[in-house]
């Protein structure tokens, strides 16, 4: 017994090495953002991009090891977005304003908060602002186009950090002419 609970600490630890590992490594990005783009706007448009890059791959990761079927409705996509946030980041986000078109995402606290202030130069810096864009990026790879936005931030000073995400449109697969 004593063998089993060893190693669920030692994973438990190992996780939250990584997790603070990555929030450090992140905070070291977005700094050299901040010193590489002449305004705060071009920053957040970087790191939506780049969140938008690592949701196209990072949603083929998730499939494979969840082996989840496809998305009902936008409450289960919510759901599945939940779960993705806990495997990949170790937070686990409440679900609110749920609609047939809408949801949102409420963490109460993020890892990008731990080691983090803004100064305030950086005041409209959406320090976050990676995390819509994962969702989209992987929404998009499964044929929903949505737009997710930060809308509250610890960081400012606000009691959680909260995404909104509107879907827009169901994707359909494109292919070349001539192609069937």
């Amino acid at each position: 017994m004593s063998r089993q609970s060893t190693s669920s600490r030692i994973t438990a630890d190992s996780k939250k090495v990584n997790s603070e590992l990555f929030v450090l490594t992140y905070g070291t990005l977005v700094q050299q953002l901040v010193k590489d783009y002449e305004s705060v706007e071009d920053v957040n448009k970087q790191l939506e991009r780049i969140g938008y890059n690592i949701g196209l791959r990072v949603i083929e990761d998730f499939l494979a090891r969840t082996n989840y079927p496809r998305c009902t409705d936008l409450r289960d996509t919510a759901e599945k977005i939940q779960a993705a946030f806990k495997m990949y980041l170790n937070a686990t986000p409440s679900l609110s304003n749920v609609t047939a078109d809408e949801f949102s995402l409420v963490f109460e606290s993020t890892p990008f908060g731990e080691f983090t202030e803004l100064p305030d130069a950086c005041a409209n810096l959406k320090y976050c602002n990676v995390l819509p864009g994962v969702i989209r990026g992987a929404c998009e790879m499964v044929q929903m186009d949505v737009q997710a936005y930060v809308i509250a931030d610890t960081l400012k000073g606000d009691n959680a950090t909260e995404i909104r995400v509107r879907f827009i449109k169901k994707l359909h697969d494109a292919l070349p002419a001539g192609e069937d």
